[in-house]
């Protein structure tokens, strides 16, 4: 009898991890999807809203590293001035993968579809739980 319990135990345990799990795949995911429908509005600032707002953000791109998200913020306001730059995105997520109990990391491809000229190209983002919320703390983007 006392065998059985302990099975119960880890199994309740084993699916309340599961499903926390998946919930917090799910949050990460329409944070991105979020980010695909500011972008693709032009609306930069909200797009930034899945970012960490700290001076420690990390963006790589270009073989560059930018620090803080008002100086990510203004690059992307420089690169992207008009609706045209910015035109239409989508994202396709190949893997979502804990890391930690609070971080994870999202791999996975970018489509830009603008009048500017079409881009598209392959990201890695990590994620972290900071005061209950998801936020991206580093983003390389090629």
């Amino acid at each position: 009898m006392k065998s059985g319990k302990t099975l119960l135990l880890i199994f309740l345990f084993a699916f309340g991890s599961i499903t926390a799990q998946n919930s917090d795949i799910e949050t990460i995911q329409n944070i991105l999807d979020e980010q695909e429908k500011a972008w693709s509005d032009h609306n930069l600032e909200k797009f930034m809203q899945g970012y960490w707002k700290s001076d420690e953000l990390t963006y790589y791109s270009g073989g560059k590293i930018t620090k803080g998200w008002q100086t990510t913020l203004g690059n992307y306001k420089k690169g992207y001035p008009t609706k045209a730059h910015t035109g239409k995105l989508n994202f396709k997520v190949d893997q979502i993968t804990k890391i930690t109990e609070d971080s994870y990391y999202v791999m996975g491809q970018y489509f830009l579809t603008r009048e500017a000229g079409d881009a598209n190209g392959t990201f890695m983002i990590i994620f972290k739980k900071i005061d209950g919320k998801w936020k991206i703390i580093a983003d390389s983007s090629c």
